[in-house]
């Protein structure tokens, strides 16, 4: 599967499988039946990844040969800093003795990569690139060992708090659509196979238990759709979006959702993305929660405008 902002779009597999699950007519279901269980749908987003091009920055070359770039396919799905020890060894021995155990930080376009959204909220690199990226790929990214951009860029000290920030915003989202009940009632040890899988990009190891996680009543939903809109001028928007629309008994669509957060929506205006997928305005709102969220289990939707060139911020 190509790894691009527009490339991966399985509209066809979800008209299919909406026509079929989400809105069955018959019987005294009220038009709303089980959500499909597509799990080749979530190994299609697990395996999606991102080929990235790391370079030293030049005026942080130390050695008289400046290092190679070094490649590096990254999952969509993961955090900066759970991929690029590799990075840092490649370069570190190439800069000034001085600066080299120091942070290690990342630049876009002139700008410092964030692994977080706000200083509570991570940043996945998927979503950094479809936010801010022109799409051209492999991603060309610099790496910096000075000057650490303090009022930017959160510092990373350690994996374990990247751990605390993710299981505090997976327990966020199930507050959301099961009044925290599931993540609860778990053990110790389903957190930490949750994570391991995650941060080790283990399919099978993280929806062992994720699958839980996403169970609901049929012909019902969540309570609410952990859901996260974002746009280049403003980060990390999020509303109260019910499964239902009650009104008229049936799934609320994405389109519905949206204009939860924009009123006056225009999809005509703007381009909306899901992992670099464009997903039809009406699919169900709790078939994308399902089978596209990121594995903090909340879905992050990027908007951007039809005429938007890179600009991160």
């Amino acid at each position: 599967m190509s790894s691009g902002r527009y490339s991966f779009r399985p509209t066809t597999k979800v008209k299919k499988t909406r026509s079929t699950n989400y809105l069955g007519g018959g019987g005294g279901g009220g038009g709303r039946l089980r959500m499909a269980d597509d799990r080749e749908v979530l190994r299609e987003i697990w395996d999606s990844k991102l080929p990235v091009s790391f370079a030293l920055a030049e005026e942080e070359v130390y050695t008289v040969k400046p290092p190679e770039p070094y490649y590096l396919m990254v999952p969509r799905l993961l955090y900066f800093p759970l991929v690029t020890d590799k990075v840092r060894r490649h370069f570190a021995q190439h800069v000034n003795p001085e600066i080299a155990n120091n942070e290690m930080w990342l630049e876009y376009n002139g700008q410092p990569i964030k692994w977080h959204v706000y200083f509570n909220l991570n940043h996945p690199i998927g979503l950094w690139f479809d936010l801010f990226s022109d799409g051209i790929l492999p991603w060309s990214i610099s790496i910096h060992f000075d000057k650490f951009p303090e009022q930017n860029v959160c510092r990373c000290p350690c994996k374990d708090a990247i751990r605390s920030q993710f299981m505090s915003v997976l327990k966020e989202a199930d507050a959301l659509k099961h009044k925290g009940q599931v993540i609860n009632s778990m053990q110790e040890k389903d957190h930490n196979q949750l994570w391991l899988g995650f941060q080790n990009d283990k399919f099978d190891q993280f929806w062992g238990v994720n699958k839980r996680l996403m169970e609901s009543p049929a012909g019902e939903g969540f309570r609410n759709i952990p859901i996260r809109c974002y746009t280049p001028e403003k980060f990390a928007m999020q509303r109260l979006v019910k499964p239902v629309d009650d009104a008229n008994n049936s799934w609320t669509s994405l389109h519905d959702a949206l204009i939860e957060f924009f009123p006056d929506f225009d999809a005509s205006k703007v381009r909306i993305l899901i992992h670099g997928i464009e997903p039809p305005l009406n699919s169900p709102i709790q078939w994308l929660s399902e089978h596209l969220s990121y594995p903090d289990n909340f879905l992050h939707v990027v908007i951007l405008p039809t005429n938007f060139s890179s600009v991160p911020s």
